[in-house]
């Protein structure tokens, strides 16, 4: 019996020990978290300093935000034509740029092309994709491709600043797809506006549609409001998942303001990839039932859902979506995570020429 308390007490003792250091190293955590917080920067170069505890910047907005979101020019969302040929040459300039992610709301950004998201990609099946990517930035920066077959350590290499980088891939999967920059840290790179679409056509084109629309959804974490001056990215708010605004093509309802156009008995289709980096899409128009869903990109006919209301599109994932709404009205386009829609991940499809105004 001696033997068994004395060995409990060791054990409760060791309990004690093992107790004392997490929390000491918690503490030590913390205390780090703090310096770096202090400091202003981490290892992506951007700001730590004004998370605050968590203090979110959704719906800042200066006093002429309505003047200034009629006059944004809205990221083309229409799908642009293939190119023929066997070989499509796409080539991407990667910049350092101040954008626009909301009226009046700044974030210094790392973007393709100079803007979040990248250009559409829009290849057919069995086409090869030759890719060139300059870096015009200050850091390295890579593309990753997830349409591509590709060894990434061969293809998705980092790219120096002031260089130039071209791999080539087929495109023998038709799909809507992600690509983004996959240096490290990604989520850094990608939050900080670096991804786009790919969608590739399949060699048996799918049912027409007279408009076609390309959706990319994402989320930014601001250190600031963007306001007075650009916010950077916040490496705390994009581990937590706590992000400030999610938006459609990257600026946050410039669909309401500037709708999405259709005209009563259109087939309307919707690419949709989920950039990210870490929340998931739940498609839905507001006053319909999608036809048909092409789920996770792919289009192959065999693998189609019809009736659908809703359908989640994954972080790094895409789905294609027919609707086809016969009477004239708004209706809204959304993430039915309504968190989403309140940080601006929300758009309008106008059917004809209706009155009144959007319900949502």
């Amino acid at each position: 019996m001696k033997l068994i308390l004395l060995g409990g007490a060791i054990l409760g003792s060791a309990v004690l020990i093992f107790a004392a250091t997490l929390v000491a190293s918690n503490r030590a955590l913390d205390d780090n978290a703090a310096a770096a917080s202090a400091s202003g920067t981490n290892a992506s170069g951007s700001s730590d300093s004004v998370s605050m505890k968590g203090v979110s910047f959704a719906g800042a907005a200066p006093a002429n935000a309505k003047d200034l979101a009629l006059a944004h020019k809205p990221f083309p969302a229409a799908l642009p034509p293939t190119t023929p040929g066997d070989v499509l040459k796409v080539h991407m300039v990667l910049k350092d740029v101040t954008i626009e992610i909301a009226p009046g709301v700044k974030y210094s950004a790392w973007g393709f092309e100079g803007g979040a998201p990248g250009p559409v990609v829009h290849a057919r099946e069995g086409q090869t994709v030759e890719m060139t990517l300059t870096n015009k930035g200050a850091i390295p920066h890579s593309i990753d491709f997830h349409a591509a077959r590709i060894a990434p350590n061969l293809a998705f290499v980092d790219v120096a600043p002031g260089e130039s980088f071209t791999f080539k891939f087929k495109a023998n999967d038709p799909g809507v797809y992600m690509y983004h920059c996959g240096t490290k840290p990604v989520l850094a790179h990608i939050a900080n506006g670096m991804y786009g679409a790919i969608i590739v056509d399949p060699a048996k084109p799918l049912p027409k549609a007279d408009r076609s629309y390309v959706l990319v959804a994402s989320e930014w974490y601001l250190s600031n409001d963007g306001l007075t001056e650009p916010a950077q990215y916040d490496t705390a708010k994009a581990r937590a998942v706590m992000p400030d605004w999610t938006t459609f093509n990257g600026y946050a309802g410039q669909y309401v303001t500037h709708p999405l156009t259709a005209d009563p008995g259109d087939t309307v289709r919707f690419y949709v990839v989920d950039a990210g980096p870490s929340l998931t899409t739940a498609f839905h128009v507001v006053g319909t039932i999608f036809d048909t869903v092409y789920p996770n990109g792919d289009m192959n006919p065999e693998h189609v859902e019809s009736g659908v209301q809703t359908v989640n599109v994954p972080a790094g994932g895409g789905a294609v979506f027919d609707v086809q709404i016969n009477e004239e009205g708004l209706y809204p386009i959304v993430s039915h995570a309504f968190a989403s829609v309140d940080m601006g991940q929300v758009g309008i499809l106008k059917v004809g020429n209706p009155p009144g105004k959007a319900s949502h």
